[in-house]
Protein backbone atom coordinates (compact mmCIF):
# COMPACT_ATOMS: atom_id res chain seq x y z
CA UNK A 1 0.00 0.00 0.00
CA UNK A 2 1.30 3.04 -1.02
CA UNK A 3 1.66 5.70 1.81
CA UNK A 4 -0.31 9.74 1.57
CA UNK A 5 3.60 10.80 2.22
CA UNK A 6 4.52 8.87 -0.85
CA UNK A 7 1.47 9.76 -2.73
CA UNK A 8 1.94 13.20 -1.80
CA UNK A 9 5.56 13.53 -3.06
CA UNK A 10 4.75 12.08 -6.15
CA UNK A 11 1.91 14.54 -6.96
CA UNK A 12 2.96 17.54 -5.20
CA UNK A 13 3.78 19.49 -8.37
CA UNK A 14 0.17 18.99 -9.87
CA UNK A 15 -1.56 19.27 -6.32
CA UNK A 16 -0.27 22.86 -5.82
CA UNK A 17 -0.71 23.82 -9.64
CA UNK A 18 -4.60 22.87 -8.98
CA UNK A 19 -4.76 24.86 -6.15
CA UNK A 20 -3.42 27.59 -7.88
CA UNK A 21 -5.75 27.60 -10.71
CA UNK A 22 -8.17 27.29 -7.79
CA UNK A 23 -7.02 31.08 -6.23
CA UNK A 24 -6.79 32.90 -9.59
CA UNK A 25 -10.43 33.03 -9.86
CA UNK A 26 -11.87 35.92 -7.75
CA UNK A 27 -14.88 34.45 -6.24
CA UNK A 28 -15.57 37.17 -3.77
CA UNK A 29 -19.31 36.37 -2.80
CA UNK A 30 -19.74 39.89 -0.76
CA UNK A 31 -19.22 41.66 -4.38
CA UNK A 32 -22.22 40.85 -6.90
CA UNK A 33 -19.76 42.18 -9.59
CA UNK A 34 -18.26 38.98 -9.22
CA UNK A 35 -21.14 36.82 -9.70
CA UNK A 36 -19.65 35.10 -12.69
CA UNK A 37 -16.48 34.17 -10.89
CA UNK A 38 -18.41 32.41 -7.66
CA UNK A 39 -20.41 30.78 -10.33
CA UNK A 40 -17.19 29.47 -12.26
CA UNK A 41 -15.61 28.48 -8.65
CA UNK A 42 -18.44 26.32 -8.11
CA UNK A 43 -17.88 24.73 -11.59
CA UNK A 44 -13.84 24.10 -11.66
CA UNK A 45 -14.98 22.24 -7.36
CA UNK A 46 -17.00 19.84 -9.23
CA UNK A 47 -14.75 18.92 -11.48
CA UNK A 48 -12.13 18.08 -9.11
CA UNK A 49 -14.34 16.56 -7.47
CA UNK A 50 -15.05 13.71 -9.94
CA UNK A 51 -11.51 13.36 -10.48
CA UNK A 52 -11.13 12.40 -7.03
CA UNK A 53 -13.34 10.05 -7.33
CA UNK A 54 -16.80 10.99 -6.50
CA UNK A 55 -18.92 8.65 -7.76
CA UNK A 56 -21.96 11.48 -8.08
CA UNK A 57 -21.41 15.45 -7.85
CA UNK A 58 -24.15 17.94 -8.73
CA UNK A 59 -24.31 22.04 -8.33
CA UNK A 60 -27.31 22.21 -6.17
CA UNK A 61 -29.06 25.81 -6.79
CA UNK A 62 -30.20 27.75 -3.85
CA UNK A 63 -31.68 31.34 -3.20
CA UNK A 64 -28.33 32.41 -3.64
CA UNK A 65 -25.23 30.97 -4.38
CA UNK A 66 -24.85 27.24 -5.61
CA UNK A 67 -24.04 24.63 -3.35
CA UNK A 68 -21.28 21.90 -4.59
CA UNK A 69 -22.42 18.10 -3.37
CA UNK A 70 -20.47 15.25 -4.01
CA UNK A 71 -20.31 11.50 -2.73
CA UNK A 72 -18.72 8.08 -2.63
CA UNK A 73 -20.90 5.72 -0.95
CA UNK A 74 -18.90 2.80 -0.80
CA UNK A 75 -20.93 0.46 1.59
CA UNK A 76 -24.41 1.73 3.25
CA UNK A 77 -23.27 -0.02 6.81
CA UNK A 78 -20.08 1.68 7.13
CA UNK A 79 -19.58 5.44 8.53
CA UNK A 80 -20.36 8.20 6.75
CA UNK A 81 -17.87 11.34 7.37
CA UNK A 82 -19.62 14.62 5.77
CA UNK A 83 -17.14 16.86 4.42
CA UNK A 84 -18.13 20.74 4.73
CA UNK A 85 -15.82 23.61 3.27
CA UNK A 86 -16.52 27.21 1.39
CA UNK A 87 -15.34 28.38 -2.26
CA UNK A 88 -15.83 31.89 -1.74
CA UNK A 89 -13.57 34.35 -0.43
CA UNK A 90 -13.13 37.65 1.24
CA UNK A 91 -12.78 41.04 -0.79
CA UNK A 92 -8.95 41.27 -0.82
CA UNK A 93 -9.17 44.93 -0.19
CA UNK A 94 -6.93 47.22 0.72
CA UNK A 95 -5.01 46.29 -2.65
CA UNK A 96 -2.31 48.32 -2.34
CA UNK A 97 -1.07 47.02 1.04
CA UNK A 98 -0.53 43.23 -1.20
CA UNK A 99 3.00 42.17 -2.14
CA UNK A 100 1.76 40.40 -4.81
CA UNK A 101 -1.40 40.64 -6.59
CA UNK A 102 -4.38 38.74 -4.27
CA UNK A 103 -5.28 36.47 -7.20
CA UNK A 104 -2.05 35.74 -8.94
CA UNK A 105 -1.04 33.38 -6.81
CA UNK A 106 2.95 33.00 -6.23
CA UNK A 107 4.82 31.04 -3.72
CA UNK A 108 6.94 32.38 -1.73
CA UNK A 109 9.45 31.28 1.45
CA UNK A 110 9.26 33.49 4.86
CA UNK A 111 10.49 32.71 8.27
CA UNK A 112 7.70 30.76 9.22
CA UNK A 113 7.71 28.73 6.06
CA UNK A 114 11.05 28.08 4.34
CA UNK A 115 9.59 26.02 2.11
CA UNK A 116 6.93 28.22 0.67
CA UNK A 117 4.01 29.88 1.26
CA UNK A 118 0.92 30.20 -1.50
CA UNK A 119 0.56 33.80 -1.06
CA UNK A 120 -3.35 34.88 -2.65
CA UNK A 121 -6.71 35.58 -0.85
CA UNK A 122 -8.53 32.14 -0.23
CA UNK A 123 -5.57 30.34 -0.36
CA UNK A 124 -5.70 29.42 3.77
CA UNK A 125 -9.35 30.46 4.15
CA UNK A 126 -10.63 28.22 2.72
CA UNK A 127 -9.87 26.95 -0.75
CA UNK A 128 -6.64 25.91 0.48
CA UNK A 129 -7.82 23.99 3.23
CA UNK A 130 -11.00 22.78 1.60
CA UNK A 131 -8.87 21.47 -1.41
CA UNK A 132 -6.63 19.41 1.36
CA UNK A 133 -9.77 17.17 1.49
CA UNK A 134 -10.96 16.75 -2.04
CA UNK A 135 -6.81 15.97 -2.47
CA UNK A 136 -7.08 13.34 0.31
CA UNK A 137 -9.97 12.21 -1.39
CA UNK A 138 -7.77 11.27 -4.31
CA UNK A 139 -5.35 9.49 -2.17
CA UNK A 140 -7.47 7.30 -0.85
CA UNK A 141 -9.70 6.22 -4.09
CA UNK A 142 -6.44 5.43 -6.40
CA UNK A 143 -4.91 3.51 -3.70
CA UNK A 144 -8.08 1.63 -3.14
CA UNK A 145 -7.85 3.09 1.21
CA UNK A 146 -11.04 4.74 1.49
CA UNK A 147 -12.60 3.35 4.84
CA UNK A 148 -16.20 4.37 4.51
CA UNK A 149 -18.34 6.58 2.82
CA UNK A 150 -17.78 10.31 1.93
CA UNK A 151 -19.96 13.20 1.33
CA UNK A 152 -18.77 16.75 0.51
CA UNK A 153 -20.75 20.38 0.71
CA UNK A 154 -18.80 22.88 -0.46
CA UNK A 155 -20.55 26.54 -0.18
CA UNK A 156 -20.31 29.48 -1.96
CA UNK A 157 -21.66 32.36 0.85
CA UNK A 158 -19.46 31.13 4.10
CA UNK A 159 -17.90 34.62 3.74
CA UNK A 160 -21.55 36.59 3.95
CA UNK A 161 -23.19 34.57 6.28
CA UNK A 162 -24.37 31.23 5.06
CA UNK A 163 -27.58 32.80 4.03
CA UNK A 164 -28.52 29.61 2.13
CA UNK A 165 -27.16 26.73 3.84
CA UNK A 166 -30.35 26.51 6.52
CA UNK A 167 -32.75 26.38 3.37
CA UNK A 168 -30.65 23.82 1.46
CA UNK A 169 -30.04 21.63 4.69
CA UNK A 170 -33.97 21.46 5.73
CA UNK A 171 -34.89 20.64 2.64
CA UNK A 172 -31.97 17.73 2.19
CA UNK A 173 -31.60 16.18 5.37
CA UNK A 174 -31.48 12.62 4.32
CA UNK A 175 -29.25 13.01 1.36
CA UNK A 176 -26.88 15.25 4.13
CA UNK A 177 -27.27 12.35 7.06
CA UNK A 178 -23.80 11.61 8.28
CA UNK A 179 -21.64 10.06 11.19
CA UNK A 180 -19.87 12.98 11.84
CA UNK A 181 -19.00 16.30 9.74
CA UNK A 182 -15.11 17.42 9.60
CA UNK A 183 -14.46 20.75 8.82
CA UNK A 184 -11.21 22.51 7.83
CA UNK A 185 -11.63 26.09 8.36
CA UNK A 186 -9.58 27.01 11.52
CA UNK A 187 -6.11 26.70 12.57
CA UNK A 188 -3.38 24.94 14.97
CA UNK A 189 -1.22 26.61 17.16
CA UNK A 190 2.08 26.11 15.35
CA UNK A 191 3.88 23.54 12.95
CA UNK A 192 5.32 21.99 15.61
CA UNK A 193 1.95 22.18 18.11
CA UNK A 194 -0.65 20.51 16.34
CA UNK A 195 -4.70 21.76 18.03
CA UNK A 196 -7.84 20.62 16.91
CA UNK A 197 -10.41 23.38 17.57
CA UNK A 198 -13.29 22.24 20.32
CA UNK A 199 -15.06 25.93 20.31
CA UNK A 200 -16.03 28.70 17.92
CA UNK A 201 -17.61 31.86 19.12
CA UNK A 202 -20.63 33.15 17.79
CA UNK A 203 -21.40 36.58 15.63
CA UNK A 204 -23.83 39.45 15.29
CA UNK A 205 -22.81 41.51 12.25
CA UNK A 206 -24.73 45.02 11.98
CA UNK A 207 -24.44 48.41 9.60
CA UNK A 208 -25.17 51.63 11.19
CA UNK A 209 -26.02 54.93 9.69
CA UNK A 210 -25.98 58.22 11.16
CA UNK A 211 -27.47 60.90 9.24
CA UNK A 212 -27.82 64.80 10.16
CA UNK A 213 -28.44 67.68 7.62
CA UNK A 214 -30.24 67.05 4.47
CA UNK A 215 -27.19 67.52 2.18
CA UNK A 216 -23.41 68.21 2.80
CA UNK A 217 -22.55 71.54 4.47
CA UNK A 218 -19.99 74.16 4.27
CA UNK A 219 -17.98 73.21 7.60
CA UNK A 220 -17.02 77.52 8.18
CA UNK A 221 -20.64 78.53 7.75
CA UNK A 222 -22.35 75.73 9.06
CA UNK A 223 -19.60 74.27 11.97
CA UNK A 224 -20.81 74.85 15.10
CA UNK A 225 -24.66 75.28 14.78
CA UNK A 226 -25.44 71.37 13.26
CA UNK A 227 -24.74 67.97 14.53
CA UNK A 228 -21.86 66.41 12.65
CA UNK A 229 -22.59 63.15 11.86
CA UNK A 230 -19.00 61.78 11.78
CA UNK A 231 -17.91 63.39 14.94
CA UNK A 232 -21.44 62.35 16.56
CA UNK A 233 -20.86 58.36 15.43
CA UNK A 234 -17.05 58.79 16.75
CA UNK A 235 -18.55 59.64 19.97
CA UNK A 236 -21.52 56.56 20.17
CA UNK A 237 -18.94 54.18 18.99
CA UNK A 238 -16.21 55.14 21.90
CA UNK A 239 -19.10 55.08 24.32
CA UNK A 240 -19.34 51.49 23.79
CA UNK A 241 -16.44 50.45 25.90
CA UNK A 242 -15.49 51.46 29.08
CA UNK A 243 -12.49 52.19 30.72
CA UNK A 244 -11.84 48.70 31.53
CA UNK A 245 -12.53 47.77 27.78
CA UNK A 246 -16.05 46.22 29.14
CA UNK A 247 -18.74 46.42 26.63
CA UNK A 248 -21.41 48.97 28.11
CA UNK A 249 -24.26 47.56 25.78
CA UNK A 250 -27.23 46.73 28.92
CA UNK A 251 -27.90 42.98 29.11
CA UNK A 252 -24.64 42.32 26.75
CA UNK A 253 -23.16 39.97 29.24
CA UNK A 254 -26.61 38.34 30.87
CA UNK A 255 -25.55 35.11 29.12
CA UNK A 256 -22.04 34.62 28.72
CA UNK A 257 -20.81 31.89 29.82
CA UNK A 258 -18.47 32.13 32.58
CA UNK A 259 -15.74 29.57 33.07
CA UNK A 260 -14.33 27.76 36.24
CA UNK A 261 -10.94 28.47 37.80
CA UNK A 262 -9.64 25.19 36.76
CA UNK A 263 -10.98 25.52 32.95
CA UNK A 264 -8.82 28.67 32.66
CA UNK A 265 -5.76 27.37 34.27
CA UNK A 266 -5.88 24.57 32.09
CA UNK A 267 -6.42 26.93 29.46
CA UNK A 268 -2.93 28.62 30.51
CA UNK A 269 -1.24 25.57 29.98
CA UNK A 270 -1.64 26.54 26.28
CA UNK A 271 1.74 27.33 24.42
CA UNK A 272 2.26 31.19 24.31
CA UNK A 273 4.58 33.69 23.76
CA UNK A 274 2.93 37.13 24.67
CA UNK A 275 6.29 39.14 23.19
CA UNK A 276 6.62 36.90 19.93
CA UNK A 277 2.56 37.25 19.60
CA UNK A 278 3.58 41.30 19.19
CA UNK A 279 6.47 40.95 17.74
CA UNK A 280 4.11 39.29 14.65
CA UNK A 281 1.77 42.29 15.11
CA UNK A 282 4.46 44.89 14.97
CA UNK A 283 2.67 46.26 18.35
CA UNK A 284 4.53 46.90 21.63
CA UNK A 285 1.99 45.71 23.69
CA UNK A 286 -1.93 43.96 23.86
CA UNK A 287 -4.47 45.43 24.27
CA UNK A 288 -8.17 44.35 25.84
CA UNK A 289 -10.62 43.67 28.77
CA UNK A 290 -9.45 43.81 31.95
CA UNK A 291 -8.99 40.63 34.16
CA UNK A 292 -8.45 38.25 31.07
CA UNK A 293 -5.28 36.86 29.25
CA UNK A 294 -5.09 37.46 25.83
CA UNK A 295 -5.84 34.05 24.87
CA UNK A 296 -9.20 34.67 26.75
CA UNK A 297 -9.40 37.80 25.53
CA UNK A 298 -9.33 36.12 21.86
CA UNK A 299 -11.58 32.78 22.88
CA UNK A 300 -13.72 32.72 25.52
CA UNK A 301 -14.91 36.53 25.96
CA UNK A 302 -17.22 38.22 23.76
CA UNK A 303 -15.92 41.52 21.82
CA UNK A 304 -17.36 44.63 19.75
CA UNK A 305 -14.75 45.68 16.83
CA UNK A 306 -15.59 48.66 14.52
CA UNK A 307 -14.71 46.58 11.47
CA UNK A 308 -15.22 50.11 8.65
CA UNK A 309 -15.63 53.11 9.35
CA UNK A 310 -16.68 56.28 6.70
CA UNK A 311 -18.11 59.22 5.80
CA UNK A 312 -17.53 63.12 4.31
CA UNK A 313 -14.80 63.42 1.71
CA UNK A 314 -11.53 61.20 1.66
CA UNK A 315 -10.12 62.04 -1.69
CA UNK A 316 -7.01 64.08 -2.11
CA UNK A 317 -5.93 67.89 -0.69
CA UNK A 318 -8.77 69.71 1.49
CA UNK A 319 -12.80 69.72 1.37
CA UNK A 320 -14.14 71.66 4.12
CA UNK A 321 -17.36 69.80 4.80
CA UNK A 322 -19.95 68.52 6.86
CA UNK A 323 -21.19 65.46 5.70
CA UNK A 324 -24.99 64.94 5.51
CA UNK A 325 -24.53 60.80 6.80
CA UNK A 326 -21.22 58.76 8.54
CA UNK A 327 -21.74 55.10 8.22
CA UNK A 328 -19.72 52.12 10.71
CA UNK A 329 -20.07 48.17 10.43
CA UNK A 330 -19.83 46.81 13.37
CA UNK A 331 -18.87 42.51 14.47
CA UNK A 332 -19.96 41.03 17.80
CA UNK A 333 -18.26 37.68 18.48
CA UNK A 334 -20.18 35.70 21.16
CA UNK A 335 -19.69 33.23 23.53
CA UNK A 336 -22.11 30.16 24.81
CA UNK A 337 -24.65 31.04 25.52
CA UNK A 338 -25.28 34.52 23.83
CA UNK A 339 -27.76 34.11 21.15
CA UNK A 340 -27.18 36.32 18.48
CA UNK A 341 -30.73 37.39 17.61
CA UNK A 342 -31.06 38.69 20.98
CA UNK A 343 -27.21 40.66 21.02
CA UNK A 344 -28.55 42.11 17.35
CA UNK A 345 -31.74 43.18 18.94
CA UNK A 346 -29.43 44.70 22.29
CA UNK A 347 -27.36 46.74 19.84
CA UNK A 348 -29.89 48.21 17.91
CA UNK A 349 -32.05 49.53 20.82
CA UNK A 350 -28.64 50.36 22.70
CA UNK A 351 -27.64 52.44 19.83
CA UNK A 352 -30.80 54.10 19.02
CA UNK A 353 -30.88 55.41 22.37
CA UNK A 354 -27.66 57.14 22.89
CA UNK A 355 -28.51 59.11 19.80
CA UNK A 356 -28.29 62.83 20.48
CA UNK A 357 -30.59 64.63 19.66
CA UNK A 358 -30.14 66.57 15.88
CA UNK A 359 -29.24 63.13 13.82
CA UNK A 360 -31.00 60.25 13.07
CA UNK A 361 -29.60 56.56 13.08
CA UNK A 362 -30.44 53.11 11.54
CA UNK A 363 -29.15 50.35 12.39
CA UNK A 364 -29.27 47.47 9.60
CA UNK A 365 -28.74 43.65 10.84
CA UNK A 366 -26.61 41.85 8.45
CA UNK A 367 -26.25 38.29 9.49
CA UNK A 368 -25.07 36.06 12.82
CA UNK A 369 -24.70 32.85 14.00
CA UNK A 370 -24.41 30.91 17.30
CA UNK A 371 -21.10 30.05 19.24
CA UNK A 372 -20.62 26.22 19.12
CA UNK A 373 -18.31 23.80 21.64
CA UNK A 374 -17.31 19.94 20.78
CA UNK A 375 -16.40 17.89 23.56
CA UNK A 376 -13.03 16.05 23.34
CA UNK A 377 -14.59 12.55 24.93
CA UNK A 378 -16.89 12.07 21.35
CA UNK A 379 -15.74 9.38 18.99
CA UNK A 380 -14.80 12.00 16.00
CA UNK A 381 -12.41 14.18 18.38
CA UNK A 382 -10.90 10.97 19.60
CA UNK A 383 -10.41 9.69 15.93
CA UNK A 384 -8.74 13.04 15.12
CA UNK A 385 -6.41 13.18 17.82
CA UNK A 386 -5.12 9.95 16.63
CA UNK A 387 -4.63 11.34 13.23
CA UNK A 388 -2.58 13.98 14.33
CA UNK A 389 -0.33 11.76 16.89
CA UNK A 390 -0.02 9.49 13.66
CA UNK A 391 1.36 12.16 11.42
CA UNK A 392 3.04 15.14 13.97
CA UNK A 393 4.36 12.58 16.22
CA UNK A 394 2.66 14.43 19.42
CA UNK A 395 -1.25 14.62 21.09
CA UNK A 396 -2.65 17.36 20.08
CA UNK A 397 -3.89 20.24 22.51
CA UNK A 398 -7.57 21.23 22.38
CA UNK A 399 -7.91 24.58 21.61
CA UNK A 400 -10.82 27.30 21.73
CA UNK A 401 -10.92 29.82 18.52
CA UNK A 402 -11.72 33.59 18.40
CA UNK A 403 -13.30 32.92 15.15
CA UNK A 404 -16.97 31.72 13.90
CA UNK A 405 -18.20 29.43 11.41
CA UNK A 406 -22.01 29.68 12.52
CA UNK A 407 -22.96 26.87 10.57
CA UNK A 408 -21.72 24.36 12.99
CA UNK A 409 -24.00 25.15 15.72
CA UNK A 410 -27.04 24.58 12.78
CA UNK A 411 -25.12 21.77 11.75
CA UNK A 412 -25.54 19.59 14.98
CA UNK A 413 -29.51 21.16 15.23
CA UNK A 414 -30.60 20.17 11.90
CA UNK A 415 -28.33 17.08 11.14
CA UNK A 416 -27.43 16.01 14.75
CA UNK A 417 -24.04 15.65 14.30
CA UNK A 418 -20.98 16.41 16.12
CA UNK A 419 -18.40 18.75 14.10
CA UNK A 420 -14.79 18.10 14.52
CA UNK A 421 -12.39 21.18 13.50
CA UNK A 422 -9.02 19.97 11.61
CA UNK A 423 -7.28 23.62 11.00
CA UNK A 424 -4.03 22.98 9.40
CA UNK A 425 -3.50 26.98 9.24
CA UNK A 426 -1.32 29.62 11.25
CA UNK A 427 -2.91 32.88 12.91
CA UNK A 428 0.36 34.54 10.55
CA UNK A 429 -1.52 33.40 7.44
CA UNK A 430 -3.47 36.66 7.62
CA UNK A 431 -6.73 35.30 6.62
CA UNK A 432 -9.02 38.17 5.90
CA UNK A 433 -6.27 40.66 5.39
CA UNK A 434 -3.48 41.98 2.81
CA UNK A 435 -1.10 38.92 1.71
CA UNK A 436 -2.97 36.09 3.22
CA UNK A 437 -1.32 33.07 2.68
CA UNK A 438 -0.78 29.17 3.66
CA UNK A 439 2.26 27.03 4.15
CA UNK A 440 3.20 24.47 1.45
CA UNK A 441 4.28 21.94 4.56
CA UNK A 442 0.96 23.07 5.86
CA UNK A 443 -1.19 22.13 2.87
CA UNK A 444 0.47 18.95 2.36
CA UNK A 445 0.61 17.75 6.30
CA UNK A 446 -3.32 18.39 5.58
CA UNK A 447 -3.85 16.01 3.27
CA UNK A 448 -1.67 13.25 4.65
CA UNK A 449 -3.24 13.42 7.84
CA UNK A 450 -6.84 13.71 7.02
CA UNK A 451 -6.99 10.10 5.57
CA UNK A 452 -5.70 8.84 9.25
CA UNK A 453 -9.12 10.35 10.90
CA UNK A 454 -11.22 8.50 8.27
CA UNK A 455 -8.98 5.30 9.18
CA UNK A 456 -9.42 5.93 12.75
CA UNK A 457 -12.75 7.23 12.57
CA UNK A 458 -13.89 3.85 11.02
CA UNK A 459 -11.98 1.68 13.32
CA UNK A 460 -13.57 2.87 16.34
CA UNK A 461 -16.99 3.15 14.79
CA UNK A 462 -16.95 -0.74 14.78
Amino acid sequence: MKSAKSYIEQNKDRFLDELIELLKIPSISADPAYKNDVLKTAEAVKVQLEKAGCDSVEICETPGYPIVYGEKIIDKNLPTVLVYGHYDVQPPDPLELWTSPPFEPVIKETELHPEGAIFARGSCDDKGQMYMHVKALEYMTETNQLPCNVKFMIEGEEEVGSESLGWFISRNREKLANDVILISDTGMISKDTPSITTGLRGLSYVEVEVTGPNRDLHSGLYGGAVANPINILAKMIASLHDENNHITIPGFYDDVEELSKEEREKMAETPFNLKDYEKALDIDSVYGEKGYSTNERNSIRPTLDVNGIWGGYIGEGAKTVIASKAFAKISMRLVPDQNWEKITELFKNHFESIAPKGVRVKVKPHHGGTAYVTPIDSLGYRAAEKAYEETFGKTPIPQRSGGSIPIVALFEKELKSKTILMGFGLDSDAIHSPNEHFGVWNYFKGIETIPQFYHYFTEMSK
